[in-house]
């Protein structure tokens, strides 16, 4: 999603380094190649396995001008100076999810099926996200809904899978929250579990945390006149990328314009799930 807006922004202007910090299957890095000099390389990193075998096979046609890592992007900076790169003309960060990793990847990011309840990005490391709701207070697991899921009904929901544990797949967590939320109440355009599986996936990979650490050092990656952006789909990040961007001000950046960019009207009827999506973009000031 954005992909133009994204290319168009992003592409540098002269050779170097791309930095596209969650590559995923690779739509953003190809788009942003394509429309860049044959000088211009991309450093491409993800936690997930399968999405950087995707990318490599997508970004395959541009040979060595593409490097790819597995990593978190909070820890872009390191995986840059393991590659050499001291500065990158441009950044990207997409902190959304795939439909891939949504629809096909069986690791419980979707209420759709019934898939076990995990939601790690990185199968390998942390807890899942049937630990954390079996393990976690009820107070807790209503704050993470409210906070990260901007669920009203936050409370009723973890008293709801509070009352039903252990849960083990997603169609237990469904359950809850469908048992939480009386029927009148369930929003019209979205599904009734929808923040509260969101609130959980970003508890479980901490990704406002990772958000704050890569925003902590990706200015300083960037070369003179270098671009950063980021994507984001919830409300709560898109403050932390504000409020971040404007306190670089007086430090030499500047954001590229007052307002960000969002999905056209046409782009959300093709992907409902590009309708949150904000893009905002930081330059570094020569």
């Amino acid at each position: 999603m954005l992909v133009d807006e994204v290319a168009f922004l992003l592409r540098p202007r002269g050779e170097g380094w791309v930095i596209d910090a969650t590559v995923g299957m690779g739509g953003h890095a190809e788009a942003i190649l394509s429309a860049s000099e044959s000088s211009v390389s991309l450093l491409g990193l993800d936690v997930d396995p399968e999405a950087l075998a995707s990318a490599g096979a997508r970004l395959a046609p541009f040979g060595d001008r593409v490097a790819l890592g597995r990593s978190s992007f909070r820890y872009l900076a390191g995986a840059a100076a393991a590659r050499g790169i001291e500065s990158a003309r441009s950044i990207l960060l997409d902190l959304g999810v795939s439909s891939w990793q949504l629809e096909q990847s069986g690791r419980g990011f979707s209420f759709q099926g019934d898939e076990p309840l995990d939601m790690r990005l990185d199968p390998s490391i942390g807890e899942t996200a049937a630990a954390l709701v079996n393990r976690l207070p009820e107070a807790e697991l209503a704050r993470i809904i409210f906070e990260y899921g901007e669920e009203p009904h936050a409370r009723r929901i973890a008293r709801a899978i509070v009352r039903r544990r252990p849960l083990g797949r997603t169609g237990d967590l469904v359950a809850a929250v469908r048992s939480g939320v009386p029927r009148a109440a369930w929003p019209r355009r979205l599904h009734v579990a929808t923040r509260t599986f969101q609130a959980l996936r970003m508890a479980v990979n901490d990704e406002p945390g990772a958000l704050r650490e890569a925003l902590a050092h990706a200015p300083a990656l960037l070369a003179a006149g270098g671009r950063l952006g980021v994507i984001s789909f919830h409300s709560g990040e898109d403050r932390i990328v504000k409020q971040t961007f404007r306190a670089l001000e007086p430090a030499g950046y500047a954001e590229l314009e007052p307002s960000p960019r969002q999905p056209t009207d046409d782009e959300v009827r093709d992907n409902p799930r590009a309708r949150s999506a904000k893009l905002r973009v930081l330059e570094r000031l020569p």
